[in-house]
């Protein structure tokens, strides 16, 4: 948008994500208050649909972070593949004549090169276009921290690797998946659209 503050995206106080408080100005059906439904109050947004924060962000609605996540999904699963073949090919994988074991073996393999593709895709890309993926940019959103700060890799690391792959993969792996599909389905009630890896780091995702 183009009254953003600068390249970082950052929120400044006075924005419900700067930690900034403003005196509310009269709503212009003369309440100075939110007014009551049916007398010319704001009209909640549909089920799922983008939100305006006071002006300057609209938050991301969730098809659009759906979309986003599976094009980035894709990408560091083809990442994964580009490891794992060549090790395959090496024999480094248990033979597959040793059934249930070569199986555990390949699988345990085959997450590590999941692992290496998504630290080296998300927050190295996210790091140089502040908040911003492959599949993020196809659906024009970015990611943005609530204090303003722009994005680091070390930032985006404990985002994308350690809460919504290690912590959630844990949750999701005791819970039976519940905890992820939670994370994810979130945002449908959040009033900003959070999941819940957003809410613990404190990062919202908007329209770029």
């Amino acid at each position: 948008m183009s009254d953003r503050t600068g390249d970082s995206g950052g929120l400044t106080s006075g924005d419900p994500l700067g930690g900034g408080t403003t005196d509310a100005p009269p709503h212009e059906s003369g309440y100075t208050s939110p007014p009551p439904p049916g007398a010319g109050g704001p009209v909640a947004p549909a089920f799922g649909q983008p939100t305006t924060l006071a002006g300057r962000f609209v938050l991301a609605g969730w098809w659009s972070r759906v979309g986003a996540y599976l094009i980035d999904g894709l990408i560091v699963g083809v990442g994964a593949l580009i490891l794992f073949l060549p090790l395959v090919a090496a024999g480094l994988t248990v033979d597959t004549d040793t059934g249930w074991a070569a199986l555990v073996a390949a699988g345990i393999v085959w997450l590590l090169c999941v692992g290496v593709a998504a630290l080296f895709y998300a927050p190295v890309m996210m790091a140089r276009t502040n908040g911003k993926t492959l599949g993020r940019m196809a659906l024009n959103i970015r990611v943005v921290r609530a204090s303003g700060e722009p994005m680091t890799f070390g930032f985006a690391t404990l985002r994308e690797v350690v809460v919504k792959w290690f912590l959630f993969g844990i949750l999701g792996a005791l819970t039976g998946g519940i905890a992820q599909i939670l994370d994810y389905l979130w945002p449908l009630w959040d009033e900003q659209n959070r999941c819940l890896h957003d809410i613990i780091v404190d990062t919202r995702v908007v329209k770029d």
